[in-house]
């Protein structure tokens, strides 16, 4: 089983995102750089990973496209993957103030 949850904020840049959930969470994150995503940050977890990314991506058209177009006001991302679910997680996740979740997915 995969466990897949969404976070957004309207109110932080990514960089600042990354401070906050290391502090809250203790995870050191790796700055990486994609063609689909962009400049992003990615940290594992025990079961997991997370990642911090901007939700305006490159569009190939030269325009940007948004990763998550149902929620356009987030303009930073935090997509965390798991093996299973981990409510300590999501918690403390819920715990960062202006960070909130939009969707959750198991698969």
């Amino acid at each position: 089983m995969t466990d897949r949850h969404t976070y957004g904020t309207s109110t932080d840049t990514a960089d600042d995102l990354v401070r906050r959930v290391r502090d809250h969470l203790g995870l050191v994150f790796t700055e990486r750089d994609s063609d689909y995503r962009g400049v992003y940050h990615l940290a594992s977890i025990p079961n997991g990973r997370t990642k911090i990314q901007p939700n305006p991506t490159p569009g190939d058209d030269g325009e940007g496209d948004l990763y998550a177009p149902q929620r356009p006001a987030a303009q930073v991302l935090l997509l965390t993957t798991t093996r299973a679910p981990d409510p300590a997680s999501r918690a403390r996740l819920g715990s960062i103030e202006g960070l909130i979740h939009l969707h959750h997915e198991a698969m």
